[in-house]
C-alpha cells in the first residue's frame, strides 16, 4: 500500500470534519456521563479514605497511600487522611517520612485521641528501631560441609 491509498483508506474511515463532528456529538448525547467523568474521577475525600481503608486491609499499603493523599488533596487539612498517610508510611518502611506525617498531623489536630495513640506507639517503636545497630553481615571462613558456600 503507497501514501496515496493510505491517505484514501484514512479519508474513507475517518470521514468528513463534518461528519466527525456529527459522531462525536451522537456519542456524547448517547453517554452523558463522559461530559461528567472529572466529577466521577474526583470522588469525595471519605470515598477516598474509605477504599484506602479497603486496601489497607489487603496489605495494599502504596495504594492505600495513594488513596489517602487523593483525599488530602480533596480535603485538605482532614486529619483523618494525615492520620491514615503516616500510618500506610510506617507500614511501608518509610519511618522518617512517617514521623514527619504524624507530627504535621498532630500540628493541626493536637487532641486527636486516635491520632495520639498512632503516634505514640510509632514512637516507642520507632526509638527502638533507631536504637538497634545494623547487623553486619557474616562472612563465612571455612566452606561448610560439603564444600559449596
Amino acid at each position: 500500500m503507497n501514501a496515496s491509498e493510505v491517505m484514501r483508506d484514512t479519508r474513507r474511515v475517518g470521514g468528513s470534519g463534518a461528519g466527525r463532528w456529527l459522531a462525536l456529538v451522537g456519542i456524547l448525547l448517547l453517554f452523558p456521563g463522559i461530559l461528567s467523568a472529572k466529577d466521577k474521577a474526583a470522588s469525595s475525600a471519605s470515598e477516598q479514605l474509605a477504599f484506602g481503608a479497603q486496601m489497607a486491609q489487603r496489605n495494599l499499603w502504596n495504594e492505600a497511600l495513594f488513596r489517602f493523599r487523593q483525599a488530602e488533596k480533596l480535603e485538605p487539612g482532614n486529619v483523618r487522611a494525615m492520620n491514615n498517610i503516616a500510618v500506610a508510611l510506617e507500614a511501608i518502611g518509610r519511618f522518617e517520612d512517617a514521623l514527619t506525617a504524624y507530627q504535621r498531623a498532630l500540628k493541626a489536630e493536637p487532641n486527636s485521641v486516635e491520632l495520639k495513640r498512632n503516634y505514640g506507639r510509632f514512637v516507642e517503636f520507632y526509638q527502638s528501631f533507631k536504637a538497634k545497630p545494623k547487623a553486619e553481615p557474616v562472612i563465612p571462613t571455612e566452606p561448610p560441609p560439603g564444600g559449596a558456600f
